[in-house]
């Protein structure tokens, strides 16, 4: 997998080797318009330029081979845009400031799957994560890429609902059975193997968690709950050409978008389970 923003860093680096340029240019000889570039390193760049500075719509590709289709802002990946890594995973979504933030769908090499929210570059908020090899799926809240808060594990014949900590669940939580019936339990912490002469029996070991079940049920109705993650600040999502504040109407219509990408993405996963 690519998302360790890699790739995306060394465009970075080469902002102020300017290299070959052939286009538009303005009175004060900036690369200003439409043109194309090829920078020292061999990377290339054909797209819209203002004031020197890649900005507007652009195609970026990089000697290693991978490529970036979208919008940009002083330099910067901004706007929606579509980022192709070399070991042939894919992201297309919403930029902000070179980092991946806002709703955007990443298809890694291994044909895995994240459809859903974005923070600095990171999985954060609400999202569905698709397991190509065993067909499962994990619904729910993710903080800094990690699976946290209230979810639900997904597979061919049964799911859990329940809270998730760094990929595990933790307490209490449900299974519900296709065969029409729901085990209750809870999850607990316990040492990995066996714990050795002269080890504490709380540090020696990591911990996994185990299934303890209680009782067995009819089916119950299921509403899944808010996931409300907060944010360190508040998530920009303004296009590439814009560089003035909001009105409260612009804001409304973005806020409107945001949650229309919320439904469409708990329609899929509804259609998808029926």
């Amino acid at each position: 997998m690519s998302d360790d923003d890699s790739d995306e860093l060394e465009e970075e680096e080469n902002l102020f080797r300017l290299g070959e340029y052939e286009g538009e240019r303005n009175e004060a000889g900036e690369r200003h318009g439409f043109g194309k570039a090829i920078l020292p390193n061999g990377d290339k760049y054909e797209g819209q330029y203002e004031y020197g500075k890649r900005h507007g719509q652009g195609i970026y590709k990089f000697k290693n081979g991978c490529q970036y289709i979208g919008q940009y802002q002083e330099n910067k990946k901004h706007g929606h845009g579509v980022f192709f890594y070399a070991d042939g995973s894919k992201y297309e979504g919403n930029w902000v400031n070179d980092e991946r933030q806002g709703f955007g769908v990443y298809k890694y090499a291994n044909q895995d799957t994240y459809k859903g929210q974005w923070f600095a570059g990171q999985r954060h908020g609400r999202g569905t994560y698709y397991y190509a090899e065993t067909g499962s799926k994990y619904v729910g809240t993710w903080i800094y890429g990690q699976q946290q808060g209230t979810g639900e594990l997904i597979h061919q014949k049964h799911r859990y609902q329940g809270k998730f900590m760094g990929k595990n669940p933790v307490g209490p939580g449900k299974y519900i059975f296709d065969i029409g019936c729901e085990q209750h339990g809870e999850y607990e912490f316990k040492p990995k193997g066996e714990v050795g002469e002269g080890e504490d029996e709380e540090i020696a070991k990591p911990l996994d968690p185990r299934w303890k079940a209680k009782n067995i049920t009819p089916l119950t109705f299921y509403i899944p709950p808010l996931y409300e993650v907060p944010l360190p600040t508040e998530p920009q999502t303004s296009e590439a050409s814009e560089n003035v504040p909001l009105t409260n109407e612009g804001k409304a219509t973005k806020e409107n978008k945001a949650r229309e990408d919320q439904e469409a993405l708990n329609n899929e996963d509804s259609k998808k389970d029926e």
